[in-house]
């Protein structure tokens, strides 16, 4: 045993360049981990560089010098900032309150309805059961409205960290978008010159997650965007909520669609009940699925992450758990690198292709 144990582990831990990418591995592991939330400005910014950095290339290749457009793309991206934080922003804070308030008439309606299906259907539901799910739901509500309280109490708090953001985050974008090639330079000369094995997994990783990110914000731009517009025409309230919603839920493949129907299905009945409005916002709401899932998905991700379903819902599963929101937004990318790690790896087939050996 001791044997096959040592020449397993000469066959894949004995290469230089191995260690050196498990270190590497490592020390990003214990960076996110103890200093993720402190750093989160700094990533944040970098993933903003990365997302624009396709824009000034393609400005580059038309003669545009590069200090110019830096300055073309950091001006843009301001203007979205401010349109977001004095327009958009105000208006789902102002829906989210609304929504709120006009929970305990939901609850009050949910009740009428829920009391209704002993009589309407005494095989299946009993009053005793019906009581039991109006006490839970009602101990759940009494908790969020507890957690709205102290979130109350901690805005000072999450002002100035949203005042932090605010300030930081565009310096660090601009300047990593003007010097992000000499702060790579710089990293990348602290490494060793035989370097073949991660020049491979950066070499497979770059495009794709360059591609991966890029065509899941436009994603969430699109569907967010058409969702809203798609509910302000039907009338429903709560449409600019629902878009940001219905937008967020891209980010988790198979699940995010699933969860976001029952808000989408909720707030249409306690508005409209079981009428046609119901049945044509539900009708809009599958189209917008469809439309996502069979068009637009399979046009902005031309280069298809070649992942089994049940590797990209454990990897959501696992990341989000790790690093919350940016676990799920990267979940794919890091599956994705944790396969191109493993297609990299040096390994020789000679213990894989030797018999058992006999004393």
């Amino acid at each position: 045993m001791r044997k096959i144990f040592s020449k397993w582990i000469d066959n894949y831990f004995s290469n230089e360049e191995v260690m050196l990418l498990l270190v590497l591995l490592a020390a990003a592991l214990g960076v996110i981990l103890y200093l993720g939330q402190t750093l989160t400005p700094v990533f944040t910014s970098i993933i903003l560089a990365f997302l624009m950095q396709g824009m000034i290339e393609w400005l580059r290749k038309r003669n545009v010098p590069h200090f110019a457009s830096v300055l073309m793309v950091f001006t843009l991206f301001v203007g979205i900032l401010l349109s977001l934080m004095l327009f958009i922003m105000p208006l789902v804070w102002k829906q989210s309150i609304n929504l709120f308030n006009e929970l305990p008439r939901m609850v009050a309606q949910a009740k009428s309805v829920l009391l209704l299906l002993p009589q309407q259907y005494p095989d299946v539901f009993s009053e005793q059961l019906i009581t039991q799910i109006i006490d839970l739901a009602t101990a759940e509500l009494s908790q969020l409205g507890q957690l709205v309280v102290t979130y109350s109490l901690n805005s000072i708090a999450g002002l100035v960290a949203l005042l932090i953001y605010v300030v930081l985050v565009p310096i660090l974008v601009f300047f990593f978008l003007k010097d992000g090639s000499s702060l790579v330079n710089w990293w990348v000369s602290f490494l060793p010159r035989k370097k073949e094995m991660l020049s491979q997994v950066w070499a497979e990783m770059d495009q794709q997650i360059a591609n991966y990110v890029r065509g899941k914000v436009i994603e969430i731009v699109i569907v967010g965007s058409v969702t809203y517009l798609a509910f302000a025409l039907l009338g429903i309230n709560y449409a600019a909520l629902l878009g940001i919603i219905v937008g967020l839920s891209v980010l988790i493949p198979y699940i995010g669609a699933a969860l976001v129907t029952l808000p989408v299905a909720l707030i249409g009945f306690f508005q409209w009940g079981w009428t046609n409005e119901f049945w044509y916002l539900m009708l809009a709401y599958g189209i917008i699925q469809a439309l996502d899932g069979n068009v637009l998905v399979p046009l902005l991700f031309s280069e298809a992450v070649n992942l089994h379903p049940v590797s990209i819902i454990i990897a959501v599963l696992v990341f989000g758990s790790v690093w919350g929101f940016w676990g799920v937004f990267f979940a794919i990318p890091l599956a994705t690198l944790i396969k191109a790690i493993l297609n990299a790896w040096p390994k020789s087939h000679s213990f894989i292709q030797a018999g058992p050996e006999t004393d």
